[in-house]
């Protein structure tokens, strides 16, 4: 797939300043992208598009370009210790995202430019949990990876974490376009993670992303590279055939990665799952969409904040859990399933 080009990028006040601000307007200017001015994200305005659904398409085409203001680290459980964002929100498309329940009606993407701030933060959150190991995850509000054509922040990010004793990085991403990472100096400090799915479900409901053939060979390529490695297989639906289709996941992914079935990989396995309101949006704006989001199928769970999900009943899970496990085990013998939520 080709690398995602934004049709219009506006710049927050002093974001050119920065050393990613001028990477980005340089970006802009050698490929002829319009450079607009905004004094904050939320006074972009009248995008084009005669209705809700073409002013969403036109702002999953817009960049931001800005400073991030919240230097305070939220908890990321189970993955990691505390999260932050090197953007906000995806140039895909996947008709099932969790973003859907808290991105709003324009979901542009944004991008941050002071990474010096934020690089300093992470080290003083790291101080505070001396002598321990501090984990980071660099990718709960959106996939850097779909940007670092234009920002580089990715790479940034990880060198610097390259720097660190007790600091230590997890991304993960469904794009494929890792060249550009590959002689970072990473010191095996980041754990470099692909979200991979059956083919059913990556042709029915995953848009605007790498198809699972490019990720797997960026996922050799990463392997090679001496990353630490891992995978995130969600949401895990119970279509049609769902168990040949993840049986035949899993036999792709041992062909690609067959040097390497004796590392140390992690898995992290996660059901579908849904909010009414995310429920909602995913059907106006998919009005055909084939993603089973019957609450009467499934059972109450109650996530961060109080929100209310919906998830395959005790005994669907039961079964998903003990089928994909089965499979990474035969495929993977050291690999590390890291939870089932």
């Amino acid at each position: 797939m080709q690398l995602w080009m934004p049709d219009r990028v506006y710049f927050e006040p002093s974001a050119k300043e920065t050393p990613v601000g001028k990477r980005v307007l340089s970006y802009c200017e050698e490929h002829h992208i319009p450079i607009l001015h905004t004094t904050s994200h939320n006074q972009v305005r009248n995008l084009p598009g005669k209705d809700e659904k073409a002013k969403y398409a036109a702002a999953k085409k817009t960049l931001i370009v800005g400073t991030k203001k919240s230097m305070k680290l939220e908890v990321c459980k189970p993955s990691a210790h505390y999260q932050f964002s090197l953007m906000t929100n995806c140039p895909g498309n996947c008709e099932y995202c969790y973003l859907f329940t808290t991105q709003g009606k324009k979901p542009y993407v944004r991008v941050y430019v002071n990474m010096e701030e934020l690089f300093k933060t992470i080290d003083k959150y790291i101080e505070k949990r001396l002598p321990h190991a501090t984990m980071f995850e660099a990718a709960s509000t959106g996939d850097p990876l779909a940007v670092e054509h234009i920002t580089g922040t990715l790479r940034d990010t990880i060198e610097h974490f390259g720097t660190l004793d007790r600091g230590r990085l997890r991304v993960v991403t469904k794009f494929s376009n890792v060249d550009n990472l590959l002689d970072a100096k990473h010191n095996k400090h980041t754990r470099f993670r692909f979200s991979i799915n059956s083919n059913h479900v990556i042709k029915n409901f995953e848009h605007n992303v790498d198809d699972l053939e490019a990720r797997m060979k960026a996922a050799e390529k990463i392997a090679r590279a001496e990353y630490p490695l891992g995978f995130i297989i969600a949401p895990i639906i119970l279509h049609e055939n769902w168990k040949k289709g993840y049986k035949e996941l899993m036999e792709s992914l041992h062909e690609h990665l067959r040097f390497r079935e004796n590392s140390m990989i992690t898995f992290e396995l996660i059901q579908h799952r849904f909010t009414m309101n995310a429920k909602a949006v995913i059907e106006e704006r998919f009005p055909n969409t084939n993603l089973d989001m019957d609450p009467h199928k499934r059972i109450k769970k109650w996530g961060k904040y109080g929100r209310v999900k919906y998830v395959y009943s005790k005994e669907e899970a039961f079964e998903a859990k003990e089928y994909i496990e089965e499979l990474i085990k035969k495929h993977f013998p050291r690999g590390h399933i890291q939870y089932f939520t």
